[in-house]
């Protein structure tokens, strides 16, 4: 049976790292689409979802499932999405606004238009971002929407709830959710071995494996957000929300087995935060083609943290940490013949006092300034798609009498080639800076265990990374396939330095040092066995790292595959999702995130749907993580088992009542927010 759906495509601008993260739509000819729903674009790929897909969906996170994305893990009873390649963090949007776990439960998979997968998205998005998934939708307005999203585990004592609800009246909207999960999970194991390699040439082994452990986390968040939108002229939004995470008291209890010495060390964590986040945004068309966008954002951060650890003798100390931060964008565009300019300018301002008591002592206080304007010129000449774009990063950073002034000249360039219909061959070049974690460089040492320290480094300095994306794409009917090669190039990063004392303490820092490229190399096929009711996907390819150091190279291969098939029967859906998890090297740690095996079946009756999901089928003792220190005189492998994520049952219920919402198209751009507490960790 033919299905016809109109798409609206963006022409002659695609998203890049140095412009604004939404487009304005024109409307092109009907056309006919057999089940394949994309459309290429110079960074990355629009999907319209299915029918089916939006019906058989509860949230955010379901709809996205369905999709196999490549490259893309996502877990709907967890509710987390990650890159499986492990080239950074996937960021999430709603109509061009960054959003957390709270919009994507809420959202209701009806009103998504289409999907905005950025595969190749620039520091525009923020620095670490390998993936951008921007999902546009429609605006309501009249009526009202409220719901529930209650996920339990069966097997195990975590869950995550929440309650919500949206009202629409003309131009004005109001939102109000409230969201509570809970952890309690006593089984997981770590398993270490450490060889340590003395100044008079002996090798000393110490063995610490949990024998008990408690891992328990509350947390609360709540928003209120206003809207007032003329989708013809303006938005204005306000957005006053609140995190509020509480670790009572984590504990694990440790056999260690010191050269002759057996004896028992007892590991308590305890913590208490809370994050007030007021966010202001507007936009305005000026002109038929002149639009303008702002953004601000003011972020505190409270944290109250005591680490206690008993290995060997006594360690403790407690931190007091409060931070500040202010952060505003504006951006210009216009859509001028025959291409389209876009300017802007991004400031973040950052203060960071840290206050250590106890074993550890230290009155840290950090003020970090971030100053970048960029501008850049998209269009379309014949088959040919082209952005470019120009930037200047200033970075200041000052900590007691450390200091540094940092500046650098960005360029980014995107091209896309449609040698057929079907048939497309892009390229992507960019050169950006990249700034250590706040935590790193703090002037503060912290003991890990009785062998091991951190030591903090104020003097590290920001680096300057290369990255090339060469793509072929193929898309016809219900076939979508694409092959990528990868290429990424840090000159002077900051990277893993191990020193030994003269009294054979261990000490892990970083410092600027030669060199790290990373090649990464991949396949991806998705294909409708059945049109609208069976379609499978699969990806796998290679990841190739090289790290150069001042005394050492390491370099190191893995592979990586994936695998889902999506069947939709009337009411009932069925998912299954398989990858073998994620294997890299960086410096001198080597690690393992683990593979991933879930089969899920949903039911939908009426306004509630109902989803369960078997998570490591099968597994007794699920290895979720490992890692491990490739040092000349330090090799330690660390491993984290945990059998409640083994054979793990869990039931989402998803209920929604709305009346006379009718739809209309909304364009939004910017969100910005930080998180980034400066606290370093044993």
């Amino acid at each position: 049976m033919k299905r016809i759906i109109l798409l609206s495509v963006l022409l002659g601008s695609t998203l890049s790292s140095f412009a604004q993260d939404v487009e304005k739509e024109v409307s092109l000819q009907e056309v006919e689409v057999k089940a394949a729903r994309v459309v290429n674009k110079v960074d990355g790929q629009f999907i319209f979802p299915s029918e089916e897909q939006k019906t058989h969906s509860s949230s955010g996170y379901s709809i996205l499932q369905k999709l196999s994305l490549p490259n893309i893990r996502i877990d709907e009873i967890a509710h987390s999405i990650a890159a499986i390649d492990n080239r950074g963090s996937v960021q999430l949007r709603i109509n061009g606004i960054e959003i957390d776990k709270t919009e994507m439960l809420s959202l209701d998979p009806k009103s998504i238009c289409k999907i905005d997968f950025i595969n190749n998205p620039g520091v525009r998005y923020g620095e670490g971002i390998a993936y951008v998934i921007n999902i546009m939708t429609c605006k309501v307005n009249r009526g009202y929407i409220v719901g529930t999203d209650l996920t339990q585990s069966i097997t195990a004592k975590n869950g995550d709830d929440m309650i919500f609800g949206k009202w629409n009246a003309g131009k004005s909207e109001i939102s109000l959710s409230y969201e509570f999960g809970y952890n309690d999970d006593k089984s997981n194991r770590t398993k270490e071995s450490a060889d340590y390699h003395l100044n008079d040439g002996s090798v000393y082994t110490i063995q610490r494996n949990d024998f008990a452990s408690r891992n328990r986390c509350f947390s609360n968040n709540m928003k209120l957000t206003y809207n007032l939108a003329d989708s013809t002229n303006y938005v204005f939004q306000a957005t006053l929300s609140g995190d509020f995470m509480n670790i009572p008291g984590d504990y694990n209890y440790k056999n260690i087995i010191d050269g002759t010495n057996q004896y028992v060390a007892t590991d308590h964590q305890h913590s208490l935060s809370s994050t007030p986040v007021l966010d202001l945004y507007y936009f305005r068309q000026l002109t038929p083609k002149q639009s303008i966008t702002l953004n601000a954002v003011g972020t505190y951060i409270n944290t109250d943290a005591l680490n206690y650890y008993d290995e060997r003798t006594p360690y403790q100390y407690n931190v007091n940490g409060k931070t500040y931060s202010a952060i505003t964008e504006v951006i210009y565009e216009n859509r001028l013949k025959p291409f389209i300019l876009s300017a802007g300018v991004n400031y973040k301002y950052k203060y960071t006092r840290n206050e250590y008591t106890g074993d550890a002592q230290s009155h840290d206080t950090m003020q970090n300034n971030r100053l970048y304007a960029f501008s850049e010129i998209k269009g379309n000449l014949s088959k040919l798609r082209y952005a470019v774009g120009m930037g200047i990063s200033y970075l200041n950073y000052h900590q007691q009498e450390h200091e540094y002034n940092y500046s650098l000249f960005r360029t980014k360039v995107s091209l896309a080639y449609n040698i057929t219909n079907e048939l497309q061959l892009s390229y992507s070049s960019e050169m950006y800076d990249a700034a250590s974690r706040i935590a790193m460089i703090s002037d503060i040492t912290i003991r890990t265990n009785s062998m091991e320290s951190t030591v903090g480094s104020p003097d590290l300095k920001p680096n300057r990374d290369f990255e090339h994306t060469l793509k072929m794409s193929y898309n016809k009917g219900p076939w979508q396939s694409f092959i990528q090669c990868y290429y990424k190039s840090c000159n002077h990063p900051n990277m893993a330095a191990y020193e030994r004392t003269a009294d054979n303490q261990f000490i892990y820092t970083q410092r600027n040092q030669k060199e790290i490229d990373v090649l990464h190399i991949m396949a991806y096929a998705n294909y409708w066995l059945i049109p609208e009711k069976l379609s499978i996907a699969t990806d796998g390819g290679l990841f190739r790292c090289f790290n150069f150091g001042d005394d050492y190279t390491h370099c190191y291969t893995s592979y990586f595959c994936t695998g889902s098939i999506n069947t939709y029967l009337g009411h009932f859906t069925l998912v299954a999702h398989a990858d073998n998890g994620s294997r890299f090297l960086e410096g001198e740690g080597k690690g393992y995130n683990g593979s991933c095996i879930s089969l899920q079946g949903s039911y939908q009756y009426k306004n509630w749907q109902f989803s369960l999901t078997w998570s490591q089928p099968f597994s007794r003792n699920y290895k979720m993580y490992e890692s491990e220190v490739l040092n000349r005189n330090q090799h330690k492998i660390t491993t984290l088992y945990s059998s409640s994520n083994s054979n793990l049952v869990s039931l989402n219920i998803t209920w929604r009542l709305s009346k006379g919402r009718k739809y209309q198209g909304v364009d939004k751009k910017i969100n910005l927010k930080d998180n980034e507490t400066g606290i370093i960790k044993r």
